[in-house]
């Protein structure tokens, strides 16, 4: 590169940093405004969920060490799409108490929990 010139172009790499990073925000606001809590991430883990031999769930759990709340120390959280089309997106983030204690787990808390809510709003029709 010649002097005095910049560089003004994105690599394919801090693009994909720049999404991970916001992506990251997004969850910590989530668990922000569901948990009034702040936190720190930690780590990301893939989980597959089977129910009787078949996929319900795949993809990246991310895990975040909170601050403020009287007892769970650890939350995780991700995004999924929702909505008519799937044009919206829908933040999870489950905090890490009894029976959670994972992010496998925390998939199969919020999973019941989709499931029950379900059931409640047919019950109500």
């Amino acid at each position: 590169m010649a002097a005095g010139v910049e560089r003004n172009f994105w690599t394919y790499a801090d693009l994909v940093e720049a999404a991970v990073k916001h992506y990251i925000e997004q969850l910590q606001d989530a668990i922000r405004n569901l948990h009034g809590c702040e936190s720190q991430y930690l780590e990301t883990v893939p989980v597959h969920e089977e129910f009787q031999g078949k996929t319900v769930w795949q993809g990246d759990v991310e895990v975040f060490q909170i601050r403020g709340h009287p007892k769970a120390k650890r939350a995780y959280a991700w995004a999924h799409a929702s909505g008519k089309n799937d044009q919206g997106k829908r933040y999870v983030a489950v905090l890490e108490l009894p029976p959670v204690t994972s992010p496998e787990t925390a998939v199969k808390a919020a999973i019941m929990s989709e499931i029950q809510n379900a059931r409640e709003k047919e019950k109500g029709r």
